[in-house]
């Protein structure tokens, strides 16, 4: 096998150095606990790393495919890579490597352009490309957290390389290539396609194992065409180390199982704390303002019509007060709730007399009724039983002795007597309407007491 033992030695110890370098700098940060949301996008990882590897350069790739040459010997190569991770499965990489490649042909003098020549050797001065890295094992149904990630890789690059006889031992000078002979390499455009596992050795080290097949865009790899005109191609596999770069307080996007992230998220107890807690809020708002009901009807002040509504009064959907008859009288208020009446009268309408009616007659400052009243009312009774639709109005005066306010009271007080007589009788507190005119309404003359007892009554008028 053709080496060049002195390259050998350099990039060895180029490795391990930087190697040994970049671990003792690494581990020297302790590792934070991840912090990561589902949702919280790339700055809450690392994303850039940086490798550096060593391996085996060959003029001839896993697919196969027609050769210039009948043997190959492996040669070693080396290289270094940038890479920005975009999201947990996919990432741009820009990569270097170089050494070289041996090849023969059996003893057979081939045309290399230089000379006859039997063996030859391509120094690949740089080959520098861009490539899109898929990560195709990030998701693990399971494994919560994986140790072991499957890449692949393509992209676009650029190779400069120049070539050299064995036998005899020449090397072309510089300046030997290019239309006009004048450049020291060939360049041309190449096609990486790829894959590599990667191993996770702790938080900010990977140790990875690649292959790499490069096509030229052209037939000068290996400097002959004894085989008619074929587009050449080399390989590159490598083992090495690859440092996740960043804080140490965040976690490498490379190992990012996003199932099991989503399950964890899901299970944290202090996201089970922040719904119970926005519960508690949204309670604390309901029962402080959705719910509010400042006039205790039962209907929330952002739904209620008529906020204001009395204590006691009953309401509609709206919260409004229940008024059947449509009189402007609550129905808890209206003495009668499917009549429309007047507020005078308690929601009664006002009762014109069908016929002469007995007043009941009172004592000076009494709303007690007498015994003769008695057979009257219990006539009445009999009457209102009798015509189930029909209603009464009752209305209370009194004598001008005493104040006017003192004998409004009066009046109301020989009225609600009668009312309660009746309705112990049998009659629907509803079917009966109360007045009270006090003074206001006299019969007879104040002047003389046979007037005054004229004036303590309380007029029936039936309907």
């Amino acid at each position: 096998m053709i080496m060049n033992y002195s390259t050998l030695k350099k990039a060895l110890v180029f490795s391990i150095v930087a190697a040994l370098g970049l671990i003792e700098t690494s581990f020297a940060q302790n590792a934070a606990s991840s912090s990561a949301k589902v949702f919280g996008g790339r700055g809450q990882y690392r994303t850039w790393s940086l490798g550096i590897n060593a391996g085996v350069l060959a003029p001839v790739v896993a697919v196969g495919g027609s050769n210039d040459f009948t043997n190959w010997s492996p040669s070693l190569g080396y290289g270094f890579s940038l890479r920005k991770q975009v999201d947990h499965i996919f990432g741009l990489q820009v990569a270097y490597h170089g050494g070289q490649l041996s090849y023969d042909n059996d003893g057979a003098t081939v045309n290399l352009g230089l000379g006859p020549r039997t063996d030859g050797i391509t120094r690949i001065s740089n080959a520098l490309d861009i490539t899109g890295v898929a990560n195709v094992g990030s998701v693990d149904f399971l494994k919560r957290e994986n140790a072991v990630n499957f890449n692949l890789k393509a992209g676009f690059g650029m190779a400069a390389y120049n070539w050299k006889e064995i036998n005899p031992n020449s090397t072309p000078p510089k300046g030997s290539y290019g239309p006009d002979k004048d450049r020291n390499n060939i360049r041309e455009v190449y096609v990486p396609v790829g894959g590599s596992i990667k191993f996770k050795v702790s938080d900010r080290v990977n140790f990875d194992l690649g292959y790499t097949m490069n096509f030229l865009n052209g037939d000068n790899l290996d400097g002959t065409k004894g085989k008619g005109f074929t587009k050449d191609k080399w390989s590159y596999s490598s083992a090495g180390l690859e440092f996740s770069l960043g804080s140490a307080a965040k976690p490498n996007l490379d190992w990012v199982n996003p199932l099991a992230l989503m399950y964890d998220e899901l299970k944290d107890p202090t996201l089970r704390q922040e719904v119970e807690a926005l519960k508690g809020r949204v309670s604390a708002l309901e029962a402080a303002d959705l719910l509010k009901d400042s006039d205790g009807d039962g209907v929330a002040d952002k739904l209620d019509k008529c906020p204001n509504t009395e204590a006691g009064i009953k309401v509609d959907g709206s919260g409004c007060p229940l008024d059947v008859d449509a009189d402007g009288i609550p129905d808890s208020k209206d003495a009668c709730p499917t009549v429309k009446g007047i507020a005078r009268l308690n929601g009664c309408p006002e009762i014109a007399a069908s016929g002469p009616v007995v007043p009941i007659q009172f004592e000076f400052n009494s709303s007690v009724l007498r015994t003769s009243a008695y057979s009257i009312l219990d006539g009445l009774a009999s009457s209102l039983k009798a015509n189930s639709s029909a209603v009464v109005q009752l209305d209370g005066h009194a004598s001008a002795e005493g104040t006017e306010e003192y004998n409004m009271t009066l009046s109301r007080d020989r009225a609600n007597s009668v009312k309660t007589y009746l309705v112990n009788a049998g009659i629907a507190a509803n079917r009966i309407a109360t007045t009270a005119y006090g003074e206001s309404r006299p019969v007879a003359s104040n002047a003389t007491e046979a007037g005054r007892s004229q004036n303590r009554r309380v007029e029936i008028k039936q309907q």
